[in-house]
């Protein structure tokens, strides 16, 4: 009984290890591809990133997500330095460029968990799991940007005196809710393969 147990334990622990070592790889190559993970528009640089990181976290967990995150975060603040835009000083701190990504996974997947109880439909948990991941991602990377830099912010853009939660607030409905949308797609639609997949 205790070996079949850790023998059910040892598989379970490679297929997660399987799992962030394949999504952190996509995540670190999609990093790397102009124009794929992170998509410059203006000052800023939208992102399809955070999909594998939603992805991992609905079929192996928290944890899992947590830990494509933190790869996505390191990617992020190693993208900031090595190919910079306007707002790339920001990306500095890994309060920012960081700590929002590992959430991102963690968020996503008790909202899965969430709707699913309800719903009991893979699709529209998956669906609504990236719509909220993702903004969970825009609103952390945004809201530590308020916090720490409003000021330097306004200056980065040379919009002094103006509201930086409004700019902000902007950033949200003109690249945040269309990330969102294309996260809600794609994580359903994976998610119904990969549970799929895994019941057969």
């Amino acid at each position: 009984m205790i070996n079949t147990r850790t023998s059910a334990q040892r598989r379970l622990n490679v297929r997660k290890m399987t799992v962030i070592g394949v999504l952190s790889a996509i995540s670190i190559m999609m990093s790397m591809l102009p124009f794929i993970g992170y998509i410059p528009i203006g000052p800023i640089k939208a992102t399809i990133m955070h999909i594998p990181v939603i992805i991992g976290a609905i079929i192996e967990g928290p944890v899992v997500g947590a830990i494509i995150g933190l790869i996505f975060g390191l990617t992020s603040l190693w993208n900031a330095i090595t190919q910079p835009v306007v707002l790339s000083p920001l990306f500095y701190n890994p309060l920012v460029s960081v700590l929002p990504r590992i959430l991102i996974g963690i968020v996503a997947y008790y909202v899965y968990q969430g709707v699913y109880k309800v719903s009991k439909k893979v699709y529209a948990s998956g669906f609504i799991a990236g719509i909220i991941g993702s903004l969970a991602n825009t609103a952390g990377v945004l809201g530590m940007i308020y916090i720490l830099y409003a000021d330097k912010y306004l200056a980065l853009i040379e919009q002094q005196g103006s509201s930086a939660a409004k700019l902000l607030l902007g950033v949200v409905l003109t690249s945040g809710v269309p990330e969102a949308l294309v996260a809600g797609l794609i994580v359903s639609a994976v998610s119904v393969a990969l549970i799929r997949k895994g019941k057969k």
